[in-house]
């Protein structure tokens, strides 16, 4: 932000140009044009990317821990298991990291509706303070 200020005050008051400006602050004439051009530095962009190794196994995942939501709790899949099966059922070629990833996104989707309320814990000083019975005689 200063650096673009300082590149547009330089504009005004010397009239260099861009490639005067370049120079003298050390930056790119394509970093110049846009100081120029804008008020502020333009946002970081960050780029879209498809998952080409998940891409494929998304909804077989998705159904599996879609039909886990009916069974007991120690009975669901864990990210690991859910990568073996890909592996050994239909031979995905994919890190479990990147499943695990995948599974804790689905698994955050599905429980939207779980509410996180956290408990406070307020202690009273000497509420619960122990003694020990040797100590008594220091």
């Amino acid at each position: 932000m200063e650096q673009y200020e300082a590149i547009r005050r330089d504009h005004r008051m010397e009239n260099l140009s861009v490639r005067q400006l370049a120079k003298k602050h050390k930056v790119h004439r394509r970093t110049v044009r846009e100081a120029l051009a804008a008020p502020n530095p333009p946002k970081f962009k960050i780029a879209k990317r498809g998952a080409p190794v998940l891409d494929p196994w998304r909804a077989t995942i998705k159904e599996w821990l879609s039909a886990d939501l009916r069974i007991p709790i120690k009975q669901r899949h864990t990210a690991r298991w859910v990568w073996q099966r890909l592996v050994d059922e239909h031979g995905a070629v994919i890190s479990e990291s990147t499943v695990r990833i995948y599974v804790a996104q689905l698994r955050a989707e599905m429980s939207l509706n779980v509410a996180h309320v956290p408990i406070v814990q307020d202690h009273a000083p000497g509420d619960e303070a122990e003694a020990d019975s040797r100590m008594a005689n220091i």
